[in-house]
């Protein structure tokens, strides 16, 4: 048995270079690279007792997954403020940016490997002495390149574990692939086309088509990025691995706190344990409270991409939040979906999307220009584009329907639990299938967390 289980997991750890390589096999040596450093720092650091030694190797792990992150992500970045920097003071340095090509996932297995060290620093977890058990984890392709990102601690006991095959799993797994599939392929790449149409000409449109392009977009990005978490989840399901849930109906909170405990919920939690409580958490005064949030929103919008539109987007959230935590008698733990609480819903998607001008503009004057358009022009209920078409516009309708309704269960066709016969179910299967081929969007839009 063990022999068959060591098979499998170097079944899947080639499976998932394989994938990897797909992408751009120039990239797959970072990854083992990052594998390699992470699994050698945890054998040492389970290896000495000396604090100060176990700090050097916890350091290089850092240093090592920050550092190349940094250059590939932020190299250009950093050059081009620093250049702008020492313009301001009228020196000219000769210094040029770099042709670089962004490896795919890099954010996300840079932290999802990082975390192990940490974990094993912090006598958390013990670390793997099995390399292609840890290559694996580090590699796992179904979450490889946008995520969840896993913790050790519930990824490697499963990879460890001999996989079998399990009907009843590997449908609930096939179902919500079929929903994951449906939210990117229709919802997410149905409304690509009209959301880059206005943002792109965001100077010469009405107001109301601007406000159509801020709700679209929020509706591509919740499709495309929850999309490929549930085809991750699923897939995962297929082989027996469960993955941790990624968004929870976010744009059904009540209050900015609420949100993000719902959206993306893996890099929240990340930032949450490995820097917001290491800084004090809410256990600091109201001044400490304010600089921590705001680290970590400003962290979290850097991550998301080296410009200063994620960096004004990262801080918008954190002021909300900051300003939400203060208001009065918030209940964060009770969900109350009644009637009366849609005004918070309402009023908490408002500004989300605001959020999302300054997260999809090409840089920070295009995104007040977009918002400040909204309140100088004439207000009609007229698109300035007559090509969105009937029925996205029906689509759309049904999904938002359909999510409220399924809003307390795992994803949208998760009917365990519910009196339905097998004939109503499989009819439902079939709908979806025929808006995926019928409606779907087929030429190449690729995942927008993958250039994250």
């Amino acid at each position: 048995m063990n022999q068959h289980l060591r098979w499998q997991n170097l079944f899947l750890l080639l499976a998932s270079y394989y994938f990897y390589a797909c992408w751009d096999a120039r990239f797959l040596g970072l990854l083992i690279l990052s594998s390699l450093v992470d699994y050698t720092v945890g054998i040492q650091l389970d290896k000495h007792h000396s604090i100060s030694k176990r700090k050097r190797w916890l350091m290089v792990s850092i240093i090592v997954n920050l550092g190349v992150l940094s250059a590939f992500k932020y190299y250009n970045f950093f050059i081009q403020n620093f250049e702008d920097f020492l313009s301001f003071f009228g020196k000219h340095p000769n210094v040029h940016a770099a042709k670089i090509i962004l490896p795919v996932g890099i954010s996300f297995y840079t932290f999802q490997t990082m975390s192990y060290s940490i974990d094993v620093y912090k006598k958390r977890i013990k670390p793997t002495d099995n390399i292609v058990d840890f290559f694996a984890f580090v590699s796992y392709f179904p979450q490889l390149v946008a995520g969840p990102i896993e913790r050790a601690s519930q990824l490697i006991p499963q990879i460890k574990n001999r996989k079998t095959f399990d009907y009843n799993t590997s449908v609930y797994g096939l179902r919500q692939m079929l929903w994951g599939f449906f939210k990117k392929l229709v919802i997410a790449d149905g409304c690509a086309e009209h959301v880059s149409y206005i943002f792109d000409n965001a100077a010469h449109l009405n107001s109301f088509t601007l406000l159509a392009g801020i709700f679209l977009f929020a509706l591509q990005i919740y499709g495309d990025f929850s999309g490929y978490s549930d085809i991750a989840i699923g897939t995962s399901k297929l082989f027996g691995i469960r993955l941790n849930p990624n968004f929870r109906y976010p744009y059904f909170s009540q209050n900015l706190i609420e949100f993000w405990r719902r959206w993306h919920i893996s890099l929240s939690s990340w930032f949450r344990d490995y820097v917001y409580i290491p800084l004090g958490g809410n256990h600091v005064s109201h001044v400490i409270f304010i600089r921590n949030i705001m680290i970590v929103f400003v962290l979290s919008g850097l991550w998301h991409g080296a410009a200063w539109t994620f960096v004004l987007w990262g801080a918008y959230h954190g002021v909300l939040l900051i300003l939400t935590k203060f208001s009065s008698n918030i209940n964060l733990l009770k969900r109350n979906y009644s009637i009366t609480n849609i005004p918070k819903i309402l009023l908490t998607f408002i500004l989300v999307c605001i959020g999302w001008v300054f997260f999809r503009a090409a840089n920070i004057s295009d995104s007040f220009i977009y918002l400040a358009r909204i309140f100088t022009t004439k207000f009609q209920f007229q698109l300035d584009f007559p090509w969105f078409q009937t029925y996205l516009k029906v689509i759309i309708t049904i999904f938002i329907v359909w999510e409220w309704l399924f809003r307390n269960r795992e994803h949208g066709l998760y009917f365990n639990g519910l009196k339905m016969n097998r004939v109503c179910r499989w009819l439902i299967y079939m709908i979806f299938c025929y808006m995926i081929f019928r409606y779907g969007v087929f030429n190449s839009h690729e995942f927008i967390y993958f250039a994250f």
